[in-house]
């Protein structure tokens, strides 16, 4: 009979402790391999570019997109609207210090930056987005806006509450854009042509709202949409504050309701930016009903990129509801 040994196997540790050695020998080569691959870094930022306003700021990231290189930042709060009222905060002028690019609305808007550019970044490269393209004049009544010292020019500077008027600045930020950028030029160009299309898309649609309907009177409270009504062909009957930075006084809102009695629009608009008060107030002393409609002067900071023309297409559709169609 084999005799029964409670002495250890001596050949079996050998054996596994073998085979560890060759999956550890494997590893080490295969983790060997992966250090001497290149390493993917990001792509650092070579253009700072910094937009004024909300609505400047969504057509300039609309251009962008694609272009990893590129930085785009807002300096007026999101929520803040117009920048009527606006000094730059120290945190601002920082800003404006570190950026290359400064992508403008332009007539007037930005007069609160004069002395602020001179002082803080003078060789910053300016894309001015309304260069050449025709402003409406002030509505009836309608003041310029102080601030600071400066007054705009009397022109309505809110060029881009109308969607044509912003295919437009689309277009002039993209020529800017590769002017400063010429390794980009044909990208930004192909995109400003797509995203001017979408915005033209909407403008036809608006243009509808006015050759369709009977009566064209509105009133609007503030001059930002009187782009929006013209795009819409209505016609602007008043603006309920003659001022941006003033509340309509109760003589102002008396004078209102008579001009409103006789010429009978057929709609009275508010917009987010200020107090409906005013308009409500109208309405209910004229009968004339009253809506809100968004300029895009303002909105999320974190908005999408089709914000624009999504905010326009819901302006459409209230326009659509209360002119009469043929």
């Amino acid at each position: 009979m084999p005799v029964q040994s409670d002495a250890p196997e001596r050949h079996a540790r050998p054996a596994s402790f073998s085979a560890m050695l060759a999956v550890l020998a494997m590893l080490a080569g295969f983790f060997l391999s992966l250090s001497s691959l290149p390493v993917q870094a990001a792509a650092p930022t070579r253009l700072h570019v910094l937009a004024t306003t909300f609505p400047v700021y969504l057509f300039t990231r609309n251009l962008t997109q694609g272009h990893p290189h590129v930085r785009v930042d807002l300096l007026v709060p999101a929520q803040s609207g117009c920048p009527h009222d606006f000094a730059p905060s120290p945190h601002d002028l920082q800003k404006l210090v570190q950026a290359q690019v400064l992508v403008m609305n332009g007539l007037g808007l930005e007069n609160f930056l004069t002395a602020a550019l001179k002082k803080s970044n003078a060789n910053i490269t300016i894309i001015d987005s309304s260069a050449g393209i025709p402003p409406l004049p002030l509505p009836r009544g309608m003041r310029p806006a102080s601030h600071a010292g400066h007054k705009h020019e009397a022109v309505n500077p809110h060029l881009f509450a109308g969607p044509r008027q912003a295919a437009a600045m689309v277009c002039n930020i993209a020529s800017g854009l590769a002017r400063v950028d010429p390794e980009g030029a044909a990208a930004y160009h192909a995109a400003a042509e797509t995203y001017s299309a979408r915005l033209l898309a909407v403008g036809r649609r608006l243009a509808s709202v006015g050759a369709g309907a009977r009566r064209k009177g509105i009133v609007l409270q503030h001059d930002a949409l009187a782009y929006l009504a013209h795009d819409a062909g209505l016609d602007v009957v008043d603006v309920i504050q003659e001022s941006e930075d003033i509340q309509p006084s109760a003589a102002r809102l008396m004078e209102l309701v008579r001009r409103v009695r006789a010429e009978q629009p057929v709609l009275i608009v508010s917009e987010p930016q200020y107090s409906d008060k005013p308009a409500l107030a109208l309405a209910r002393e004229t009968g004339v009903p009253t809506a809100r409609l968004d300029p895009v002067t303002s909105g999320p900071a974190d908005a999408p990129l089709s914000y624009y023309e999504s905010v326009m297409s819901a302006n459409c559709q209230i326009l659509e509801r209360y002119f009469d169609q043929r």
